[in-house]
């Protein structure tokens, strides 16, 4: 009847066939694109350059490397990861692959961010310059006439990499004008490629900041005048402080023998070893880690060396040879305190002078040897300690020494740069470039 040919007529879409038909559509696209991109690369030249990718995780060279690979692969003269933009003036952070001075570094470059046609792209996504402007507007810009065009730059290929804790990464891959655009095999190529070079990007920022914080806790404790020592599994030495370094010279007490740590005396070099073995025992049966302390007599007469020992926490899946497995810290109580004159001094508003006098008496000596060293009379030098009893509330010249030794002046002791700046800016003149003058 009428009401059956109705209800066909007006019978809904089957949406959900049409959108099983898209999506078909959408992976029969994406397997040609794949099987053409076969044609591009072959699959262990894949998995080299992915490989490379990955290793660009460790370091800055071996991130060098990997853009290497992908200038290779993509027959590029640059490709170029934009790290960090700029500020106020035109200093971005880069690392460069190509025939560029300061190519395969992490180097300041001048980087034109407000003059910059690709900014505010979708992130994660590979762009080329046709997808953002034609032929005839790319030519006709400002940006590629004065920046890129004296580069031999014409071919564009890139993406605004999007990572969890370091924001978003600039990565551009670029041509000569008289070479082929970017196909859309390459394209597809590039897209399989990023989700690599992400996570390689994040790990790489992972392990930079864990090695700045691991580098700002090893200063610190060097500051504090303690000496350290990390051992592996068989009691060799694979890294030593400066502090280390220095007290194992004047060997009073302990020293260095075929890379091993010794005591002066047979006694106490068997129960430093004997300790040793029980820490590494610890880190290899993956118990919770325990300290254990001992004396180092010392054939100066000194006061006795503070040595504790302790075990490294097992952090590895894997167990490797020549890991560290025992960390040793020393403690010299009659060596000099290494403070900071400045940091003294603006902590505790002590003058020069009074500075110089707190920092003597800090490092054990008496008024008069004090006054001695300074080159000032002794009724001088009380005159300036009653000051910095004054200026510190402290009444005994004891009290002094701890106050100081207890302080954060130990702390201020450093050239080292802040974690927000592992590469300062160079100055303007020897600023590179990224374009003809």
């Amino acid at each position: 009847m009428d009401g059956g040919n109705h209800t066909n007529k007006h019978k809904k879409p089957d949406t959900s066939r049409n959108a099983r038909l898209r999506c078909m559509t959408i992976k029969t696209n994406q397997a040609q694109l794949a099987f053409a991109s076969e044609r591009i690369i072959a699959l262990d030249d894949y998995d080299r350059v992915v490989g490379a990718i990955h290793d660009g995780a460790l370091d800055d060279d071996a991130l060098s490397t990997a853009l290497d690979q992908l200038r290779d692969l993509f027959k590029a003269n640059y490709v170029t990861l934009i790290l960090r933009l700029p500020g106020v003036e035109d200093i971005g952070l880069m690392l460069v692959s190509g025939n560029l001075e300061g190519s395969g570094q992490v180097t300041y470059f001048t980087y034109h961010q407000k003059e910059t046609l690709f900014s505010n792209q979708p992130v994660d996504q590979v762009f080329t310059v046709s997808d953002v402007m034609t032929d005839e507007e790319w030519r006709a810009s400002s940006y590629y006439q004065e920046y890129i065009q004296h580069q031999d730059v014409y071919h564009v290929m890139g993406a605004d990499i999007s990572t969890p804790e370091s924001g978003v990464l600039r990565f551009r891959i670029t041509r000569p004008h008289k070479t082929p655009d970017f196909s859309a095999e390459e394209k597809y190529l590039c897209t399989r490629l990023l989700p690599h070079l992400r996570r390689s990007l994040h790990v790489h920022n992972l392990l930079g900041r864990t090695r700045s914080l691991g580098s700002l806790y090893a200063q610190a404790i060097n500051r504090l005048s303690v000496a350290t020592l990390v051992l592996d599994a068989n009691g060799s030495v694979l890294q030593l402080n400066d502090v280390a370094h220095s007290m194992l010279e004047s060997a009073d007490g302990l020293k260095m023998v075929g890379g091993r740590l010794e005591a002066t005396y047979p006694s106490d070099n068997r129960e430093l070893h004997r300790l040793i073995r029980l820490a590494a025992e610890v880190h290899q049966g993956g118990e919770m880690p325990n300290r254990d302390a001992l004396s180092i007599s010392r054939p100066s007469g000194d006061v006795s060396l503070g040595v504790v020992v302790e075990p490294v926490p097992v952090t590895q899946w894997a167990e490797g040879k020549g890991e560290p497995a025992v960390v040793i810290y020393i403690r010299d109580a009659v060596g000099r305190a290494q403070v900071d004159n400045r940091i003294a001094k603006e902590l505790f508003h002590f003058t020069p002078a009074e500075t110089a006098l707190a920092l003597e008496l800090a490092n054990g000596l008496s008024l008069e040897e004090a006054a001695e060293n300074l080159g000032i009379m002794r009724n001088t030098a009380r005159a300036h300690l009653r000051s910095i009893f004054s200026k510190t509330g402290v009444r005994r010249q004891a009290e002094l020494v701890r106050v100081m030794l207890n302080s954060v002046v130990a702390l201020g002791q450093s050239d080292l740069s802040p974690l927000e700046s592992l590469y300062p800016p160079p100055p303007k003149h020897l600023l590179r470039p990224l374009h003809a003058h």
